[in-house]
């Protein structure tokens, strides 16, 4: 007997212990997490205003005109006049910044409630370390003022630098002033006598609005909402809470659901990030995964220039290329210089000798190729070079040659490519895979995150992969 009560009493306790510890499967969360209240929002507000006690970090008031002026038109309205005769404004400096000033004004903000406001350089000011923001109005996307702004602005970041360098920390163009701004006007919103709300979901989803729906309904009363599309649920305020329309948003915000999601598949390419939902399902496909790395690597060689012989008299084009030993042949001259001009791109024999005084002199040749410019060897033993050639080169007496220093080393590169193939791996996914089994497989071929990115879009396209992909 007492064994049959105690099996009782454990089955009683499994069964509430259950419901207050629900499977992973079973996420359930409030309705205040997943919706918003249909007018009950913020509005976003815009001003211009001036940053002064800069230390010397501000703009350049000289040549920022904006800044200037806005100075300007402040002081003259605080009766001080700094126009010259022609209506120019006589300031100089840098220690004054032109912001933009920017905050949310919060649902049922309240005149005199303070609100935190963002403070952002709009000229050339390189720090708002230290300064203060004069009054500043603020307006809505209606033109009216809601709030001013007003006080020290905090900046995280810094910049220090000096002649040769500089370090910079955070954006210290940017600051905040907590409670820097106070409420002047009032957005209109009598939630107390509305007798209807309409909850919008964050995510829309038509089952989640359903079963919204559904557990307020569950709760309240059958008709008391009721989800009109995938984003909206409409509540009826019930009788009972007519005139205490927050205690109503309490009771609701506090029921709890267990929100639906399609399947997707979110890919960041940029950063190699993969999200996928638990719904993510594959139909059964085989992937085979293998990788190729191509390896590309520079090495250029240096040659260095040949020797160049004297010859007496020899002009030169630059496509000209002498011949290897070629014997120069005996020519009848006397005290008559002769220049002879090889052209043509292929090998080229040129042969040239002067007899003077029935004395002859043969030249040899042992260029493989001219320079890539226009050359002119004198009889002189000089090789004259044309303007703009890149090299330059001197023969010494006796036709003994050597590199003058404006010979120029040429630079062949030199390329070398090595492919790697690795063996591919096949793996098998069966039908209606987990989103667990589907990280394990992938794992499994030794994909990486940018290989998963590029197997998921193939089962995709495969139609193999029952998700939706977006890529951000």
């Amino acid at each position: 007997m007492f064994f049959v009560f105690f099996l009782r009493l454990l089955i009683l306790f499994s069964f509430v212990f259950s419901n207050i510890h629900p499977t992973l499967a079973d996420v359930r969360v409030r309705i205040k997490d997943i919706v918003s209240v249909e007018g009950v929002r913020g509005n976003q507000l815009v001003g211009y205003g001036l940053v002064v006690g800069l230390n010397g970090s501000g703009d350049t008031i000289g040549s920022t005109t904006f800044t200037r002026e806005s100075l300007a038109s402040m002081l003259e309205r605080l009766g001080v006049n700094v126009r010259d005769n022609t209506g120019a404004a006589l300031l100089n400096g840098k220690n004054v910044a032109a912001v933009m000033v920017t905050a949310t004004l919060p649902p049922f903000a309240r005149q005199g409630s303070k609100i935190d406001v963002n403070v952002s350089a709009l000229g050339d000011a390189k720090d708002l370390r230290g300064g203060t923001l004069l009054v500043t109005p603020l307006l809505a996307a209606d033109g009216q003022v809601y709030a001013v702004g007003q006080g020290s602005v905090a900046v995280g970041g810094f910049k220090a630098e000096g002649q040769a360098a500089s370090v910079t920390k955070g954006v210290p163009t940017s600051g905040r002033i907590s409670s820097g701004a106070i409420v002047e006007k009032e957005i209109g919103f009598e939630l107390a006598s509305m007798n209807h709300l309409k909850f919008n979901l964050n995510n829309p989803d038509f089952t989640t609005a359903k079963r919204i729906a559904d557990r307020i309904n569950h709760t309240l009363g059958n008709g008391v909402a009721k989800a009109e599309d995938p984003s909206t649920v409409q509540t009826s305020i019930p009788d009972s809470y007519r005139g205490r329309t927050v205690e109503f948003m309490t009771l609701v915000e506090q029921l709890e659901i267990e929100p639906d999601q399609v399947a997707k598949i979110v890919i960041d390419d940029h950063d190699g990030v993969i999200v996928m939902g638990q719904h993510v399902r594959i139909s059964p496909v085989a992937i085979s995964h293998g990788s190729i790395t191509i390896k590309v690597t520079e090495n250029p060689e240096a040659i260095q220039p040949t020797n160049i012989v004297q010859a007496n008299t020899t002009a030169l084009n630059a496509n000209a290329t002498f011949g290897i030993n070629d014997q120069n042949q005996s020519t009848s001259q006397t005290n008559t210089p002769t220049t002879n001009t090889v052209t043509g791109n292929p090998i080229t024999t040129t042969t040239n000798t002067t007899t003077n005084n029935n004395s002859a002199t043969n030249n040899t040749t042992t260029n493989q190729a001219a320079q890539p410019s226009n050359i002119t060897k004198s009889n002189t033993g000089i090789l004259n070079v044309a303007p703009g050639s890149q090299n330059s080169a001197t023969f010494g007496p006796g036709g003994t040659s050597f590199v003058a220093p404006g010979i120029g080393t040429a630079v062949v590169a030199r390329t070398d490519i090595k492919v790697t193939e690795e063996k591919g791996k096949m793996a098998v996914l069966e039908s209606g895979v987990t989103l667990q089994q589907l990280v394990d497989g992938l794992n499994a071929l030794g994909a990486t995150p940018r290989d998963m990115i590029i197997i998921l879009q193939s089962i995709k396209a495969s139609g193999a992969l029952q998700a939706e992909i977006e890529v951000i």
